[in-house]
């Protein structure tokens, strides 16, 4: 006999009686309920564990800073004029500007850098670049230039700015 849905039994009253072959019990049911509520228990248990980790690795590897590229300008940098959203951002975008040979040996440290085409802090303020809304990217360029005016070394700036912006 067929299996009838619940509003097709009401209506045949012998259908009632027709149940599939494959009928479980209460019991095994439950075990399997069971079974299944505990595997789902240790894996949401587990899998918080092994995301901490690895968030925890990359975070603490601040990564290796780029070698400045020979001649590198600051051409691509975004203007005043291209900065229609975000005009607030100008002064950072200008002293980026004077100093694009000391900015593109600096390894951003917002997770811009995991991008495809990104070489140092330089392509942020590039393009697309985050630093026209980025504080990180704003104030490492921040730090760069004044430490820049100092007489500081490439160094000294990468040193810096890791100590301060590394996560």
């Amino acid at each position: 006999m067929r299996i009838l849905d619940a509003p097709a039994r009401l209506a045949h009253p012998n259908a009632m009686n027709a149940l599939p072959h494959d009928v479980e019990s209460r019991r095994g049911f439950l075990r399997r309920a069971a079974g299944a509520l505990l595997a789902l228990t240790g894996v949401s248990l587990v899998r918080p564990v092994i995301a901490t980790a690895a968030v925890r690795t990359t975070r603490l590897m601040p990564g290796t800073h780029p070698t400045p590229r020979p001649g590198i300008d600051a051409s691509k940098v975004l203007t005043r004029a291209q900065l229609t959203e975000h005009p607030a951002a100008e002064p950072v975008f200008e002293m980026v500007r004077k100093i694009p040979q000391v900015v593109d040996g600096i390894r951003c440290q917002c997770g811009c850098a995991e991008l495809p085409e990104f070489y140092s802090l330089l392509s942020c303020y590039e393009a697309d670049g985050m630093a026209q809304h980025c504080v990180i990217c704003q104030g490492e360029a921040k730090l760069a230039y004044q430490m820049h005016q100092q007489g500081k070394s490439l160094d000294q700036i990468r040193a810096a700015i890791d100590s301060r912006f590394a996560q």
